[in-house]
């Protein structure tokens, strides 16, 4: 096996170890829409750390995780969650949730909703150091 290969397969290894914490943290719902009863996999928020931290890791649904990979499927009316998961009590949630809002402001025309949604937000000096991070990875 190559070296990238064994990298992947380590860190895929050491992510299912957060599996059972993050099913009780999330109820068995995705952290970003809420959705249940839907497959939910583990999603590391940037930027990622070199060694997997349970702390940047979120539950979410393969809608969420699709939209979030390839910005093209985008759908709308999906992420009027952000509402909710915005205010999320989890830093790597909100952080997300934030970084999702970005992102459709900059690619969304009927975007008031967000605009307003973002002017509303507190971010604490921590949460805005971690998307703005997360923002200059890109």
């Amino acid at each position: 096996m190559s070296k990238g290969l064994d990298k992947h397969k380590h860190r895929s290894e050491s992510l299912s170890y957060f599996g059972k914490d993050l099913v009780r943290r999330s109820g068995s719902h995705c952290e970003l829409c809420n959705a249940s009863g839907t497959k939910l996999s583990i999603f590391e928020v940037p930027p990622v750390p070199k060694e997997p931290d349970f702390e940047h890791c979120i539950f979410i649904c393969d809608t969420c995780k699709e939209q979030i990979e390839k910005p093209k499927t985008l759908t709308l009316d999906h992420w009027r969650c952000l509402n909710t998961s915005a205010w999320s009590t989890v830093p790597a949630v909100q952080v997300m949730s934030v970084l999702m809002i970005d992102q459709l402001i900059n690619s969304v025309k009927e975007n008031e909703w967000l605009q307003d949604l973002k002017e509303q937000l507190y971010l604490t000096e921590e949460i805005q150091e971690w998307v703005t991070s997360a923002q200059s990875a890109k």
